[in-house]
């Protein structure tokens, strides 16, 4: 890499890891948290609180990125931040549940991650774009490991969700920092690149999700993201329930993370070997498994080791199609038409948030907590059996192309 694709690299790597780490914060301790405020004691509405930022995420994400095409990436990144960080201000003033889910909802209309990756895209060349994506994929999830092991604690330091929410907007702001005065200028459009991103036959978001090398790239996002949301309103309760309290449940995630990633390297091993269609496979299935270990567990007050192996399993298979999924998406698209195809794909994964937390807060009020993990593994399933053949690698031209 240059110097300018390295700044470009760790700032936009970093403005990610700010504003994921504030929301991963609230992930764990949400649900307990959340049963302590007025109509907190609804499953279904606090599963509607934690997935709404999806939700809204879903509506702005394409919108804001085809913005970030005409009116500039950094103009746009920086209000989709600001947004972020009101959304953080609504939801530290709350009052119920239901300010929480506006504070959620205004927390996802700042959906800035399809300008992000169309920034990163711009500013590095096609040899060293996969390894600027895998830093900021690296990013994601050690702000997600950091989170599961800070949110409780800080949690209780801070005072509950209030806290938590005051330091989501903080981290925003710092986001802001880093784009102004971090990140590298942004170069140019060029008239005749944008012209060719209207006019390519994928260019609107149906012909991206109809694209052959794409649909089960955003069809795996939505699935991911939607089963291990609904997980997150199930796995609190299970921790409590053998009889680690929330401040604790650090103790459990951290091991289990941190062996994930040691294993994690195995995905990078497969994938330089020319092996990647198998490691993906094989992550999905582990995934389908990790259900499944929890539909039988759950119903019969497992203990901590139960737990913590399903969920070490379960870190592992999340981290390596998490690493893998956006990587291909960038490899994959045409040239003319990547930060539209990036848009359609954050799109997916947040109507995966939505849907997770919405259905897993659905089902463990109606069916209890076994139920969320069967709906978990029958989409697991479908998954596998319609993503079985996904490509990794890019016809040699376009069809079409001369």
């Amino acid at each position: 890499m240059t110097n300018d694709e390295r700044r470009a690299s760790f700032s936009l790597a970093s403005i990610f890891a700010l504003r994921m780490l504030g929301l991963f914060l609230v992930l764990p301790v949400f649900a307990l948290e959340a049963a302590h405020y007025p109509g907190g004691g609804d499953p279904v509405l606090v599963g509607l609180a934690l997935g709404l930022y999806g939700l809204v995420q879903a509506v702005f994400q394409a919108p804001l990125g085809m913005a970030s095409d005409r009116f500039g990436r950094k103009r746009v990144i920086v209000l989709g931040l600001l947004i972020f960080a009101a959304g953080s201000l609504v939801g530290a003033l709350a009052g119920s549940v239901y300010g929480l889910m506006a504070g959620r909802a205004l927390q996802g209309a700042g959906a800035i991650s399809a300008a992000v990756t169309a920034l990163l895209a711009d500013q590095t060349r096609d040899e060293v774009r996969t390894k600027a994506m895998a830093l900021v994929g690296a990013s994601i999830g050690l702000m997600f490991a950091l989170s599961l092991l800070a949110a409780p604690p800080l949690s209780a330091w801070l005072g509950g969700l209030s806290g938590l929410f005051w330091l989501t907007g903080a981290l925003s702001l710092a986001g802001v920092g880093l784009v102004l005065w971090v990140t590298p200028a942004e170069p140019p459009l060029k008239l005749h690149e944008a012209h060719e991103a209207e006019s390519h036959p994928a260019a609107a978001p149906v012909g991206v999700w109809r694209h052959p090398l794409l649909w089960r790239l955003n069809l795996g996002i939505f699935v991911l993201q939607a089963v291990q949301m609904a997980m997150w309103v199930v796995v609190p309760g299970l921790l409590v329930g053998a009889g680690l309290g929330k401040a604790e449940h650090w103790h459990l995630y951290l091991p289990a993370v941190l062996a994930s990633f040691v294993l994690l390297g195995g995905l990078f091993s497969l994938e330089r070997r020319g092996h990647l269609a198998l490691a993906l496979r094989g992550s999905i299935v582990l995934y389908l498994l990790v259900q499944l270990i929890f539909c039988w567990i759950a119903p019969r007050q497992p203990g901590l080791w139960a737990l913590g192996v399903a969920l070490f399993l379960f870190f592992v298979a999340f981290n390596a199609i998490e690493a893998s999924l956006p990587s291909l998406v960038s490899r994959l698209a045409p040239q003319a038409v990547r930060g539209q195809a990036l848009g359609v794909f954050n799109t997916l994964q947040s109507l995966g948030l939505f849907a997770g937390g919405a259905l897993g807060g659905w089902l463990l009020k109606e069916q209890g907590a076994a139920a969320v993990f069967v709906a978990g593994a029958a989409l697991s399933a479908l998954w596998l059996a319609l993503g079985w053949k996904q490509p990794v690698h890019a016809p040699a031209k376009e069809p079409g192309t001369a």
